[in-house]
């Protein structure tokens, strides 16, 4: 009976909405690792006062902490001051000890905690081989209010130390402004907490550059995709035709796309040098531009100037996309158009336009998406300006970011952007893919 249920047992399969799932694992596991997860670390990081250029807010600091490298190296320092100094001015070395004293009584109830006592050794150690402090044991968070105290507690001898400069001979005061100096290092180690929740946003959101810096990034989107359509539309049109040399047209048409953004952008700067470019050149002779110069250095010549260049390298993208949306446009459609006395243009209109939707729409949304988080272009052709005229707000983000090394500023920005390009997204899918599958569905 046993080997007869052996025999009649199925062997294990998935479901097909099993099977399905499994087949986009691989795919859901790397956008989660890929775009959410950055995405997430940026969320994060926006919501702290974080600056890789102030040793104060180089790390994100939930409570009130203790920068432990500086503590530890301050401490030895003062440690061999206090002997120096009290030899050097016999009438200071009472006020010297009663700082070294407490120093030492606030380092004892530091020490009382193992975790922070085991931490301060292996820095100390670290510091006296001349060995790099690893993040881990960068900061330690503080409990209740000893940070607080301490603070207070050095503020009170670094008045008393300056006090002696200036009745002391240069060299003397400068040792004890050393000393002071010491004490307000070890002062500055204790570090506040520097979380600050949306209020990144609320500065940036309020910001009259940001908001300038994202209507800078809509005229160049709004131009420069409806001009790219326009004519990509145009070129797409043309090179379905048949004709000789059709293979080395549509070859040709793309070189444009082939060249690196930032090649791109850095060739025109040539051309529309006031100088020697050539565009510029032609342009004030046609009568276009009143001065070769205007284009690169007035906030009108640079946003046609960014425009004209992104124009002239994505309409080929462009054509592209819609010229596969052309020729899956079964022939026999015109040719029935034909016979019912349809002129060129009413084919088009009837025919071309509503069958060529989808790729319309594909074409529309990376185009806009991509035209919206526009950077290399206008970093390499105009840097933002002139005075931020053409400054996008990814551009705007990337200064935050990296220039001045204020991650937590950076990082609310490339959220805005995110949260932008999603809208973007939605809008796209609602209101233009909603009625353009009903309208397949009714087909």
């Amino acid at each position: 009976m046993a080997k007869k249920d052996k025999k009649n047992k199925r062997p294990f399969q998935l479901s097909e909405k099993q099977l399905g799932y499994t087949m986009i694992a691989p795919s859901i596991i790397l956008i989660l690792l890929v775009v959410i997860w950055p995405i997430m670390l940026s969320g994060w990081n926006s919501l702290f006062d974080y600056r890789l250029n102030d040793p104060t807010r180089s790390e994100r600091i939930m409570s009130e902490s203790l920068n432990m490298e500086t503590y530890a190296d301050n401490r030895y320092l003062i440690e061999q001051s206090v002997t120096e100094l009290s030899d050097l001015e016999p009438e200071a070395a009472e006020d010297l000890e009663a700082a070294e004293a407490t120093m030492n009584e606030y380092h004892e109830a530091l020490m009382e905690d193992e975790a922070m006592q085991e931490q301060y050794n292996e820095v100390n150690n670290r510091l006296e081989n001349f060995e790099p402090i690893s993040s881990g044991l960068l900061i330690a968070s503080l409990d209740g209010d000893w940070g607080s105290e301490f603070d207070q507690a050095l503020s009170t001898h670094i008045d008393t130390i300056r006090s002696y400069q200036e009745n002391l001979g240069e060299e003397e005061a400068v040792e004890f402004g050393y000393m002071a100096s010491q004490l307000e290092g070890l002062q500055g180690s204790v570090l506040d907490s520097n979380f600050v929740g949306a209020e990144n946003y609320a500065q940036y959101l309020t910001n009259a550059r940001t908001w300038t810096a994202m209507g800078n990034t809509v005229v160049f989107t709004v131009a420069s995709v409806g001009f790219e359509l326009i004519l990509g539309l145009s070129v797409a049109i043309l090179i379905n035709r048949a004709f000789k040399g059709r293979g080395l047209v549509r070859t040709a048409v793309l070189v444009p796309w082939a060249i690196p953004t930032a090649v791109a952008a850095m060739m025109w700067s040539y051309l529309y040098d006031g100088q020697s470019g050539i565009v510029a050149h032609y342009m004030a002779q046609l009568g276009l531009i009143s001065d070769p110069g205007v284009l690169l250095t007035t906030a009108g010549g640079s946003m046609f100037s960014i425009i004209l260049a992104d124009v002239w390298k994505t309409t080929p993208y462009m054509a592209l996309l819609l010229l596969a949306g052309l020729q899956t446009i079964p022939r026999s459609l015109y040719e029935a158009a034909e016979v019912d006395g349809a002129n060129r243009w009413q084919q088009f209109v009837s025919v071309t336009l509503p069958l060529l939707k989808p790729a319309i729409l594909v074409a529309l949304l990376f185009r806009t998406l991509d035209a919206f988080r526009v950077f290399d272009l206008i970093y390499v052709l105009t840097g933002g300006g002139p005075a931020n005229a053409t400054e996008s707000i990814s551009v705007y983000a990337y200064k935050a970011l990296f220039e001045q090394q204020n991650f937590g500023a950076g990082s609310a920005l490339s959220v805005i952007v995110f949260v932008s390009v999603a809208i973007i997204s939605v809008i796209f899918v609602k209101m233009i893919g909603s009625d353009l599958f009903a309208e397949r569905t009714k087909r």
